[in-house]
């Protein structure tokens, strides 16, 4: 904190509003505020989800919680506390998990009005045969007990804690980590799922997708200019491009000069050429032409990408199209839905032309784009007015409202914290196709679960009629009471073979 031209480190708790805090180059910042003083990129992405870093000024706002990325900036305090951004989305994730009702389990629904009757039957069965039929005592308590054991609900008990621990076991196997029944239950009756975009769809860093050097400019020379400034300049596209120049075992050599131009990009002097690298503005700013280059360029930032221009000694060499890089998985993972017959929504902050490039790329036909954190949650509020049981998939703290509110929560295992523990189902690869396999095993769990009770049920039908005729000894009715239990345990482990049929499943799929 600045106070009096001194500067001093205090407790966050300590900050009051109109505070001015220092914030220097990778440090986070404390609390809400105001630029005052310098420039500098920020690192938004825990709270929009978005990767590429936004450009910092004097009068422009900073969130809490975001990291400044290579500037030095001083703002003043605006919100502290629970006033702050990130508390409020905190206080919107406790309102929705507070609102989210239980399923009752079906195992419980069943016992509950079997248990009472089986009862009632072996009394009856006793009295009718102790007081109408006069046997005795003891031939009529051993049909009461033939019927009691008969009717032992086991294999009842067994058969949706028996599915379920084998069902959840084998999905940590495959990477899936359903955090209990009810989200098993629920996920396999979801008719639509809303995707966040960066880090989930995308991959959540920028890279290099495109470089279109001009006139008789050589590419590797173009790369070698960039990333040669790039090095010194810390910002993330410009580290996109080192990275790219690193995997195309191109040289970076050192530039004979170099400095930082605010809100433009970098300039300096590379193996004796002047080189400029940076934004659009900068063309403008140094007056540089495009020479009818403006339909590829135009076509470069329709499909989402950002262009970093080259100018090499007063004109323009071409440009490096950075993007953040569509997950292989996905295209595919969202086709396996659709063929399941489920809706797919994109939702996302980032501006609607880029959001609809990307939607496009995968085969996500509805878009919500330019959506802010603390909507994110009523926008799925309001697909689930429209009758829809919804899941959300997300991995940022921004994206923490909307997996509690859905009504069922998968959080990428490679995101925030906040994120993994809002949700229900957390998935420990960046591989989408766990998606399906969440829902595809869910339906299969659900589907042994019913075929255990079927059973189980049906077993019971047949033998309490039986051993109330006293045609059942109590031994033979505890060794079938015994088998039908057997049964519906080998009837859970078989969803042990889970994992090859998924695979045959999306084979199919493919072909």
């Amino acid at each position: 904190m600045i106070r009096n031209g001194l500067e001093r480190d205090i407790p966050i708790a300590d900050v009051i509003v109109d505070d001015v805090i220092l914030v220097r180059p990778g440090e986070k910042i404390a609390v809400d505020g105001m630029i005052t003083k310098g420039f500098t990129t920020v690192d938004e992405s825990m709270i929009t989800g978005e990767s590429l870093p936004v450009e910092k000024n004097i009068g422009d706002r900073v969130v809490g919680g975001t990291i400044n990325n290579n500037g030095s900036i001083e703002f003043r305090a605006t919100a502290v506390g629970a006033q702050t951004v990130l508390a409020h989305i905190v206080k919107l994730v406790e309102d929705a998990q507070g609102s989210k009702a239980p399923i009752q389990n079906l195992a419980d629904k069943i016992a509950s009005v079997f248990v009472p009757i089986v009862i009632s039957l072996a009394v009856l069965t006793f009295l009718l045969w102790f007081v109408v039929g006069g046997i005795g005592f003891t031939p009529a308590m051993i049909n009461f007990i033939a019927v009691l054991i008969i009717a032992c609900p086991c294999a009842l008990g067994l058969a949706t804690p028996t599915a379920i621990m084998v069902g959840t076991g084998k999905g940590a196997q495959m990477g899936v980590l359903i955090k209990n029944s009810e989200s098993l239950e629920r996920v396999e009756n979801v008719q639509t799922i809303v995707f966040d975009k960066t880090g989930t769809i995308t991959e959540g860093k920028p890279a290099v997708t495109d470089v279109v050097p001009f006139h008789d400019v050589d590419q590797a020379a173009l790369i070698k200019a960039a990333a040669s400034l790039e090095r010194k300049s810390g910002h993330p596209l410009g580290q996109a491009i080192i990275e790219y120049a690193k995997g195309m075992n191109i040289g970076i050599p050192e530039s004979e000069s170099f400095q930082s131009l605010s809100g433009f990009g970098v300039t300096g002097v590379v193996e004796g050429t002047a080189v400029l690298v940076g934004n659009e503005a900068l063309l403008s700013e140094y007056a540089i032409h495009l020479n009818g280059e403006e339909a590829s360029i135009d076509q470069i930032v329709a499909s989402g990408k950002t262009p970093v221009f080259v100018v090499m000694d007063g004109k323009l060499a071409g440009f490096i199209a950075v993007a953040d890089t569509i997950k292989p998985s996905a295209a595919g993972a969202i086709g396996a839905l659709k063929a399941l017959g489920i809706e797919v929504i994109m939702i996302t902050g980032d501006n609607e032309r880029t959001a609809k490039a990307i939607a496009q790329q995968v085969g996500i036909d509805r878009v919500v784009a330019g959506v802010l954190p603390q909507d994110k949650a009523a926008r799925v509020k309001a697909i689930q007015s429209e009758g829809k049981i919804v899941a959300m998939v997300g991995d940022g703290v921004n994206d923490a409202p909307a997996l509690a509110q859905a009504d069922v929560g998968i959080a990428m295992g490679s995101g925030t914290d906040v994120a993994i523990e809002t949700a229900d189902i957390t998935l420990m690869k960046s591989d989408l196709n766990a998606v399906v396999q969440a829902i595809r095993l869910s339906g299969r769990t659900l589907r042994t679960i019913k075929q255990n009770l079927f059973w189980a049920f049906v077993y019971n039908v047949v033998g309490i009629p039986l051993a109330a005729l006293g045609l059942l000894n109590p031994m033979i009715a505890a060794g079938a009471m015994a088998f039908s239990s057997v049964s519906v345990v080998s009837n859970s482990l078989r969803l042990r073979r889970f994992g090859q049929e998924f695979k045959n499943q999306n084979a199919k799929i493919k072909d």
